[in-house]
């Protein structure tokens, strides 16, 4: 192996970095507006009203315990669909704000390095009930679903977006987190990044324990064609680029 190379991608997983910024120089010191914390959308786009936490009906009860034991990645599911409150509750419980907007910061049920909150969430949406096939978007502001676009052969493109794992494809829905990096270089520059690396992997685990409160199991995957899920959600690949996904489906059972 390279070993200047290993030093160099290992620097990353460090907080060295942090002494070596200006951090009167980032964005936030000189009081350049902080950015949005929701992507915007037409506002002719077709949303979707999804069902609030204090209006769940059929979520399951699962204590902490049994949710951290049974956690594991699951890769095969059922042809049962998702409901949409299933899908209200997994969206909520990954990037659902739990308090009022404040001085462009939304305080959510994960935590975010400076409530920065860099994601995006994408669903690509295969088996849900009552949901056409297609790419939508979570408005958490609003506890909204926004219809993107629909998309030909989108279960086989999906997997060969993952280089051919199968599971995506099998799945009810694939959450899909697309990163907007400014959010979080506004205010900490180039110390920004491992934090938001960071950050999705608290996102991800809110799913895991999520999935099995409703009879539903989910693999998170990091290996995927960057250029070409990028281009499947129409994003610029940028200024918003995909991070991380997780395709979640119902299973026989959770043990």
């Amino acid at each position: 192996m390279d070993k200047d190379l290993i030093a160099q991608y290992r620097y990353f997983l460090k907080d060295s970095i942090r002494k070596e910024i200006d951090f009167s120089q980032t964005d936030q010191n000189r009081d350049i507006d902080i950015p949005p914390i929701e992507k915007p959308c037409r506002a002719d786009a077709m949303r979707i009203d999804l069902v609030k936490p204090d209006s769940w009906k059929t979520i399951g009860r699962i204590d902490l315990v049994t949710a951290i034991m049974n956690r594991k990645s699951r890769r095969a599911y059922t042809k049962e669909p998702l409901t949409l409150e299933e899908i209200s509750f997994l969206l909520w419980t990954t990037q659902g704000v739990r308090a009022d907007v404040m001085d462009g910061h939304a305080y959510r049920v994960v935590p975010s390095a400076g409530c920065r909150h860099a994601f995006e969430t994408y669903l690509v949406v295969l088996n849900g009930k009552g949901l056409d096939q297609g790419i939508y978007r979570y408005l958490p502001l609003s506890h909204q679903l926004l219809f993107e676009f629909s998309e030909e052969h989108l279960a086989r493109k999906i997997v060969n977006a993952v280089f051919r794992q199968p599971c995506p494809g099998n799945a009810s829905v694939t959450f899909i987190w697309a990163a907007i990096p400014y959010r979080m270089e506004w205010r900490y520059h180039l110390a920004a990044h491992k934090v938001i690396a960071i950050d999705i992997g608290h996102v991800c685990q809110n799913l895991y324990l999520a999935c099995e409160a409703i009879g539903a199991g989910t693999c998170a995957i990091a290996a995927y064609d960057q250029e070409a899920l990028d281009q499947l959600l129409r994003i610029d690949g940028k200024d918003e680029f995909v991070v991380y996904l997780s395709p979640v489906g119902k299973v026989r059972n959770l043990t």
